[in-house]
């Protein structure tokens, strides 16, 4: 009888040890992706329309802060940034990012907005104006540089949802693209010489924003907190000239993102002023949209 009790405490024993081993999880857990909560990257499931996404508006912008120390190391790569995007063009693949981004800091600090025409590169300066054309079918979009990668050999930009789609290459998920960088002179009275400007000087172009019927709200910046965007929101106002600053809203199928935008302007209304005054603010990114 003694040993029949412990041969069934053994075998006991064992089943415990079965079912514990059958029921551990299989796959790593979610913690594993870092800051992200996706594991692999995808598209929205219910997007908006970004058919008619405006493209970025190419003006005069220091480079931003953050994204740009030189050189830099991702996965054991050295990068280097260049000192210019002057005179930049490339021709290689693009592909694109979303949802495992959207919501998140870029390398210069801003937040990834999908739905925006921005992109992503290794080397151009932060921020950069670029002119990228799809070779195949000869559709071209401007975007904003405004972060880090594509880090894998064979790619050379990586667009943002709404660029990519307006490129044709979603589908397929990577297409040919020929990159041109834009790069917009500052105006007289932002150049470092504090005297007056030059005959040499003032060949120099101009970059004036002014507002048209179909962009009709400058873009403060985007947030991933409602605190954020209400604190941004306060700034703005003191800057604004008594012109609507508004906190909107997007949330297709992830995170929220909090857009503080001034608008509706008026049609022709110059804005130099304005994007001046938010640069003193700390705003050094606005830019020109269609919708508010």
């Amino acid at each position: 009888m003694r040993f029949l009790l412990v041969l069934s405490l053994f075998f006991l024993f064992l089943s415990g040890c079965a079912s514990r081993t059958t029921d551990a999880p299989q796959s790593r857990p979610t913690d594993s992706f870092g800051r992200y909560s996706m594991q692999h990257d995808k598209a929205p499931v219910n997007p908006p329309d970004v058919s008619k996404v405006p493209d970025a508006v190419p003006r005069y912008e220091p480079h931003s802060r953050g994204g740009n120390r030189s050189p830099y190391e991702v996965f054991g790569q050295t990068y280097t940034v260049l000192p210019s995007a002057e005179g930049y063009r490339e021709t290689g693949i693009a592909s694109w990012y979303g949802m495992k981004f959207h919501g998140h800091l870029t390398s210069n600090g801003e937040v990834y907005d999908m739905y925006e025409m921005t992109a992503a590169h290794k080397s151009l300066p932060l921020p950069t104006f670029a002119r990228v054309t799809n070779l195949d079918n000869g559709r071209s979009v401007i975007v904003r540089v405004n972060d880090r990668g594509p880090f894998h050999d064979d790619r050379l930009i990586d667009l943002s949802y709404a660029a990519a789609y307006r490129l044709d290459i979603l589908q397929q998920g990577t297409g040919r693209v020929k990159v041109e960088a834009i790069t917009p002179r500052p105006e007289a009275h932002m150049l470092a010489s504090a005297g007056p400007v030059s005959q040499a000087s003032s060949s120099v172009s101009p970059v004036s924003l002014r507002a048209s019927h179909d962009r009709r709200y400058l873009q403060v910046g985007a947030f991933a907190t409602e605190e954020s965007a209400r604190r941004a929101q306060q700034q703005v106002q003191s800057v604004a000239n008594g012109l609507p600053v508004g906190i909107y809203t997007a949330a297709p199928s992830g995170s929220v993102v909090y857009r503080v935008k001034i608008g509706p302007l008026t049609v022709g209304e110059p804005l130099d002023q304005l994007i001046a005054g938010l640069a003193n603010a700390g705003f050094h990114s606005p830019h020109l949209v269609s919708q508010p």
